[in-house]
């Protein structure tokens, strides 16, 4: 075997090592894994075999499948951690292929966000979702010059599986998985804008139909909970504009119910689970437009065009606030640090290890890498700066993934929480990183080239950071 040979798999083992004691790491201080309200009403879902789409039937659906193995979240906790560090392991992998170390070892550090470290320890679909794309990315990479067509070929098609499988999990998802699923495809499948637009229009029908083909084939039952948006769209347009936006619902003034109600935060003051409830909120809503046989998507659609300069206020007001950008004070905790109450009482303990984990997740949420148009920001430059990169096959897909996913909560959100933007944190991040591994590689730096394509991810950061001083 030849020495550089050797070196690189030593320099490897030494590598998964380090990833290996994260996973162990992460495992121990959030085990058997973090429940929120969410992961216990899907795992109540996952024991009774009785799904509804409120949250994804396909993960609830595995999560029934692998309780023969261990009751409880345990399970789903070790399957996301294997899927989000087996995707470093291979971008870490795929760099020393190349005969770059420093890059390997950036990208095997990328796992170790904080806020990611965090979040990976709680159940979630977010937290799935990202770790299904990490290893997707890997499939990319290592998909992207490989010397033989039956390998190249083998990643290609476990990467849109994967794809596929993600966006089971996020109604949005799509707007994440689509880069990579046109990245995947063979290249004579996209030259030519022809070609491109076609499987790009076939690749986001494909995406869009997985979740409601896997509801369907899993039996669940519809939940209404595409209502949320709806509705907390029709009460920001109506706050913002001062125009009654919901149907004649028996409440003798709308426009002022709707003003206690409203919150360009999230929509749960609107659900079902707040005490007092709303009078224009989820159930009486619901109730309405079944009896008097409305769509809710005409009365939506025909509130936005009544109304888009209402409609942009309050989608803006509530990105400004989802995105952490103008804002002055903590939206809410970033990261929760222990399990809702739940019939089970599974529960992580307090520890000196998951307090530590904690404390960095919520100090680095003050700060701009716990700030999502931080990210995006990097994002959109690693996209402007890459067509003179040498990775740019690569930097393209993964950059405007992150981007697309979370510009995408600026139509899609109804609430607030940074587990939403896990995603774009992670493959901005990576992105970013490989953006530097291609200019220090670079015999000069394009500074001027540079300085354009990182302009607006300084002026957000300008701005961002004097809004709160």
């Amino acid at each position: 075997m030849k020495p550089r040979r050797l070196q690189d798999r030593t320099y490897f083992a030494l590598l998964a090592a380090l990833m290996l004691a994260a996973l162990a790491t992460t495992m121990a201080a959030y085990w058997p894994g973090l429940m929120t309200w969410d992961a216990i009403r899907q795992y109540g879902q996952a024991i009774d075999g009785d799904f509804d789409d409120w949250h994804p039937p396909a993960m609830e659906w595995l999560w029934r499948q692998l309780m023969p193995i261990h009751d409880g979240p345990a399970p789903m906790l070790v399957l996301q951690l294997l899927f989000y560090w087996s995707g470093f392991a291979g971008l870490a992998a795929w760099a020393l292929s190349r005969q770059r170390r420093g890059l390997a070892a950036a990208l095997a550090a990328c796992g170790l966000l904080p806020l990611a470290m965090a979040l990976m320890g709680a159940v979630l679909k977010d937290c799935l979702m990202a770790a299904l794309l990490v290893c997707v990315t890997a499939a990319l990479f290592w998909s992207d010059g490989a010397a033989r067509p039956r390998l190249r070929t083998a990643l290609r098609i476990a990467g849109i599986i994967l794809l596929l499988a993600a966006a089971t999990l996020r109604f949005n998802a799509f707007c994440a998985c689509l880069p990579l699923f046109v990245a995947l495809l063979p290249a004579s499948w996209t030259r030519g804008p022809i070609r491109l637009a076609g499987s790009a229009i076939i690749a986001t029908a494909l995406l869009m139909g997985a979740m409601p083909l896997a509801n369907r084939l899993i039996g669940a039952e519809k939940s209404g909970v595409e209502l949320s948006l709806v509705i907390f769209d029709l009460g920001g347009i109506t706050e913002q504009s001062g125009v009654n936006q919901f149907p004649e619902m028996g409440v003798t003034d709308p426009v002022a119910a709707n003003h206690r109600c409203y919150t360009p935060v999230k929509w749960d003051s609107y659900s079902f689970w707040v005490d007092p409830l709303c009078p224009l909120g989820f159930d009486p809503f619901r109730a309405v437009v079944q009896q008097r046989h409305l769509s809710p998507y005409r009365l939506w659609i025909g509130a936005i065009l009544a109304h888009p300069i209402a409609y942009a206020e309050h989608r803006l007001r509530h990105f400004n606030i989802n995105t952490r950008f103008l804002v002055h004070d903590e939206i809410e905790r970033p990261v929760q640090i222990e399990s809702a109450p739940n019939d089970w009482h599974y529960g992580v303990r307090p520890s000196g290890l998951l307090s530590v984990i904690d404390r960095l997740a919520t100090l680095s949420a003050a700060t701009p890498i716990g700030w999502p148009i931080t990210w995006l920001a990097l994002a959109l430059g690693a996209l402007i700066a890459s067509p003179w990169l040498p990775s740019r096959r690569l930097i393209v897909p993964l950059a405007l993934s992150a981007l697309l996913y979370g510009l995408g909560y600026g139509v899609f959100s109804v609430a607030a929480e940074l587990r939403y933007h896990l995603w774009t944190m992670i493959g901005g991040l990576i992105a970013s990183v490989l953006v530097a591994g291609d200019l220090a590689a670079l015999p000069a730096t394009p500074w001027r080239r540079l300085g354009w394509a990182y302009a607006p991810a300084a002026l957000v950061l300008v701005l961002a950071i004097a809004w709160r001083v």
